[in-house]
């Protein structure tokens, strides 16, 4: 019997890579595809009359409109706004900019813009000295919002890790995001008893198939807490109950995280039924090579 209080205290406070904070490599691409454009919008630096120069520049290089969003960290290319004079939809799309046509935007209109949002107060007192540098901080600061999509992973990559490194090899006897179809189909395995009859559609993470058993396998890490760990834990409870009716199929969890600390009670429950559930250090140790036989 392995004790809970034991087992709680070697969660982790985080698994964050070197690559969890920011995706450089998508920033740069990022800047680099509207480098030029920036360029020629660095010419308005500093600008004495920039309001008459911006729309001669947006006339002669309507491109340039693409990069406005970027400056106000704003990834579309329509923008709304409300003021005294009414709301107008700006589209950044020079595609669509015609300086002549009654179906897009004027160039005053878009020096409007420019004006209200603080743009050319940017540009024109050198707040700012060079707007590849300037959109650089910007994307960077854009993808920082992106840590929570990669942190939703990177324990689904430390577990896989594990797998491999156990001697499994991927599409042959382990395949990630699994639905409950598919398993299923492939294997012949009636898992009504966790479909609702079928109603319902689950997907592990992982399946992993031995010669004697195939292993349904869901991942996640929580580094604070939350109302979410108490569903999860409930919701893995009841799929542990009703998997354990399932001759052929095993469900296995690999949890960790120091959010947990929030929701101990639910989590303990759920430890109490189910026979694998397991932490980081249970597979430092060697778990997967002890189960999946």
């Amino acid at each position: 019997m392995r004790n809970f209080n034991e087992w709680l205290s070697g969660f982790r406070d985080s698994i964050a890579d070197y690559g969890y904070y920011i995706d450089f490599e998508k920033v740069h691409r990022n800047v680099d595809n509207i480098k030029v454009e920036l360029n020629i919008l660095n010419s308005l630096i500093g600008s004495k009359n920039i309001e008459a120069d911006f729309e001669n520049l947006i006339r002669k290089y309507p491109e340039v409109l693409k990069c406005i969003p970027l400056l106000l960290a704003v990834r579309a290319n329509e923008i709304y706004c409300q003021d005294e004079n009414g709301g107008i939809k700006y589209i950044f799309d020079y595609g669509r900019y015609c300086p002549n046509s009654h179906n897009s935007e004027s160039a005053e209109q878009y020096a409007y813009f420019m004006r209200k949002t603080g743009l050319f107060d940017l540009l024109e007192n050198h707040i700012v000295n060079n707007l590849v540098d300037y959109a650089t901080g910007i994307e960077t600061g854009l993808d920082s919002n992106g840590r929570k999509n990669r942190g939703g992973h990177l324990m689904e990559n430390l577990v896989e890790g594990f797998i491999q490194k156990a001697g499994f090899v991927k599409d042959v006897n382990y395949f990630k995001e699994a639905y409950i179809h598919q398993i299923t189909d492939k294997w012949g395995i009636d898992l009504s008893a966790i479909s609702n009859q079928g109603k319902t559609e689950k997907r592990f993470d992982f399946v992993v198939k031995t010669p004697n058993m195939i292993y349904g396998i869901e991942t996640n890490f929580y580094g604070s807490g939350g109302s979410k760990l108490n569903e999860t834990a409930r919701s893995y409870k009841t799929l542990a109950w009703e998997t354990k009716e399932i001759d052929g199929f095993t469900f296995v969890w690999f949890t960790d995280g120091k959010g947990w600390t929030s929701a101990r009670n639910n989590l303990e429950e759920t430890f109490d039924i189910m026979e694998h559930i397991y932490n980081i250090k249970d597979l430092e140790d060697g778990i997967i090579n002890e189960v999946f036989k």
